[in-house]
């Protein structure tokens, strides 16, 4: 009989991936238009208790207030640290000195920092369960297969379980098996390049200061967590970053050392290392018949400017305001022109965002001398214009452009 039930189920929306993308569509899309229309959520990491997840994720000032609208931010506020400064370097490995050519204040409003850092376990749970209180269909599964009609989508789960949906968003990452069974290409490159990221722990207190030194291989950033404790995102080329994982402890620790500095005392690594290859990809569409893609799915960016998560909660923010918008007029949700309304919203933004990330890396990952010179002077001519850094902040804290009403902080 449950097999039976399973089968014949129907939603309105069923979501692939229950990371931060899909969690908070799922919440956004029950508040706003309630028990009458289902969501369902897939994804076979529900099966934990708790997350495990040991990374950790920059939150910018517009994502913050999409979680403070759907009532999630207030279960982490007290375990997120605010990035209060920032300060930007530009050296090579061996020089003794890093002069600090731009620096920024970390508010975008009185009281308001421009971003907070927090450990992607402590955000996921709470998602769950906010997830899970807003009525939202929760299985422990995956998307395996779909098929369209004109008026549903048949999904079928890897469990063997079938639902019925008006439509189906893929938030299953960047190798998002929803864009692969849609026959959704992907352009872009990889740029040989990879990101170890692991958490330091540290003798003295960051001030919730946050610090981007550019080196010649790449970008490494120290990022401030709760404590006196930093998530570190540190980019090289690939063969080196394998090589670099793969060093016994005390060998990996001098390495890190030469880069982190000495200015918060001495320091161990506190968590895993891992490496993850970079690159730029994006989806050649966001949408297909009854459905669209979200986050990671639809796009991936190099970390330099800390953007990617936030650009798939403006995904989510906007997808979720064209749903509900549609829904509420009586009209079907997973329709073309409400689809094409998302597409037209974010594909601009999200191309823009890509190639300015893109520009950036190029221009500061590099042995270039000249370039050196080029990048130093704009960095201090930034420095010296206050209107340009609020300009910059504002864009960092995602409160540009088109903003869908769940990064203003307004309900849907």
């Amino acid at each position: 009989m449950a097999a039976k039930r399973q089968q014949s189920k129907r939603a309105d929306v069923a979501i692939g991936g229950a990371g931060f993308a899909g969690l908070a569509l799922a919440i956004a899309l029950r508040q706003a238009l309630g028990d009458s229309f289902s969501v369902t959520v897939a994804d076979p990491a529900l099966a934990a208790s708790t997350s495990n997840d040991g990374r950790a994720t920059a939150i910018a000032a517009a994502a913050r207030r999409l979680f403070e609208t759907i009532g999630v931010w207030e279960q982490v506020a007290g375990k997120a640290q605010p990035i209060l400064d920032m300060v930007v370097t530009d050296s090579k490995l061996e020089d003794a000195v890093r002069p600090a050519f731009l620096t920024f204040g970390g508010e975008v409003e009185d009281g308001e920092p421009f971003a907070h850092m927090i450990e992607n376990r402590h955000l996921i749970d709470a998602l769950v369960a906010k997830a899970k209180a807003e009525g939202v269909d929760l299985r422990a599964t995956a998307v395996d297969s779909f098929e369209t009609a004109s008026h549903h989508i048949d999904v079928k789960f890897s469990d063997g379980g079938k639902i019925s949906a008006r439509l189906l968003v893929g938030a299953d990452g960047a190798r998002s098996r929803v864009r692969e069974q849609a026959g959704i290409a992907t352009h872009g490159w990889n740029y040989g390049q990879s990101g170890i990221v692991t958490t330091v722990a540290h003798e003295r207190d960051h001030g919730g200061r946050a610090d981007e030194h550019f080196l010649p291989a790449g970008p490494f950033a120290i990022l401030p967590l709760k404590g006196k404790r930093s998530s570190i995102v540190w980019t090289e080329e690939t063969r080196e970053a394998e090589r670099l994982i793969a060093l016994p402890d005390q060998e990996f620790h001098s390495e890190l050392e030469r880069r982190f500095g000495l200015h918060l005392g001495d320091i161990e690594v506190a968590g895993p290392r891992r490496a993850f290859p970079l690159g730029l990809f994006t989806a050649r569409s966001f949408i297909a018949q009854r459905l669209a893609l979200v986050g990671d799915a639809a796009h991936v960016i190099h970390p330099i400017a800390g953007q990617g998560l936030n650009m798939g909660l403006r995904d989510v923010a906007a997808l979720a305001e064209v749903v509900a918008d549609a829904a509420r007029l009586g009209l079907d949700p997973g329709a073309a022109d409400a689809l094409e309304r998302y597409q037209r919203w974010r594909r601009f933004d999200t191309m823009t965002m890509g190639l300015a990330t893109d520009g950036l890396n190029r221009l500061f990952s590099n042995h270039s001398d000249a370039l050196r010179l080029v990048r130093d002077v704009g960095l201090g001519l930034v420095q010296r214009l206050p209107a340009l850094k609020r300009v910059f902040i504002r864009e960092a804290a995602g409160i540009t452009g088109e903003v869908p009403k769940l990064l203003r902080g307004e309900a849907l």
